[in-house]
């Protein structure tokens, strides 16, 4: 089974502190190719939305029908979005 691409890119910021690692709203990253590149912290909470994509199965979507999680910084709380290309 071959594994769909995934995208992750930094949507919104909710915190009142920039990030820490200097991820900026517009940043993308791809799952497999740019691991090191996101912060860790934000890595450890989309892994499971992206296990379960990847596995065929769908996780929570927002209220605009996209799949979005936080950052657990609270001071920063940056939100991504993840996207499945096909």
């Amino acid at each position: 089974m071959k594994k769909h691409k995934i995208i992750i890119s930094l949507i919104d910021r909710i915190g009142k502190h920039a990030c820490h690692r200097g991820h900026k709203i517009g940043d993308k990253f791809d799952f497999d190719t740019d691991r090191g590149k996101l912060c860790p912290m934000a890595m450890h909470v989309a892994f499971p939305y992206i296990d379960i994509l990847r596995y065929g199965g769908m996780p929570p979507c927002s209220s605009n029908g996209d799949i979005r999680f936080c950052c657990p910084d609270a001071d920063v709380i940056n939100v991504f979005r993840l996207e499945m290309v096909k």
